[in-house]
């Protein structure tokens, strides 16, 4: 079954096309236009990959782990270049977001960056977002990551109930 994003999402997404070409409709830089942040066990197959497939049909070049990287790439080097590359980030914070390393970095990233950044909150509500305790990182990170956390929960952002689309 194929589902596609929905309706009540498509203002939102015509908003991400405006935020990033303001009056124009093709990119003009080399590059990602929208960098998509998101926990893969939560979102691949729902809100992560379905956005992806929506932007690309607007005519915007998403980075999307699965379907923008390849065999060989350096994981965190291929990841900070198209963060630091992009226009625009999009944190799709879900129930196990904060569980990962991979995702609190790219929200660090994307925050220390001075990126603009939509957040969706996927099953999950902005209180809830907490840095877990089975993430290893010093302490400097673990500041680092709840300032971005802290950040995301101050940005007004879309709200997706999986149950309910």
């Amino acid at each position: 079954m194929q589902r596609s994003f929905p309706k009540s999402s498509l203002a939102a997404l015509e908003f991400l096309r405006g935020s990033i070409w303001p009056g124009r409709k093709a990119p003009v830089a080399v590059g990602y236009d929208v960098f998509l942040s998101h926990r893969r066990i939560d979102t691949r197959r729902t809100v992560a990959g379905l956005l992806h497939d929506r932007l690309v049909g607007l005519g915007l070049r998403p980075f999307l782990d699965s379907k923008s990287m390849v065999p060989g790439d350096r994981l965190f080097e291929r990841i900070d270049s198209a963060i630091l590359g992009c226009r625009l980030g999009v944190a799709i914070l879900s129930p196990r977001y904060c569980d990962s390393y991979y995702c609190l970095h790219e929200l660090a990233l994307m925050m220390d960056s001075k990126k603009k950044v939509i957040p969706i909150f996927c099953d999950v509500k902005p209180s809830e977002l907490r840095v877990s305790d089975s993430v290893v990182c010093s302490s400097e990170e673990a500041q680092r990551f709840n300032a971005a956390l802290d950040e995301a929960r101050n940005i007004v952002g879309i709200t997706f109930d999986s149950a309910n689309e």
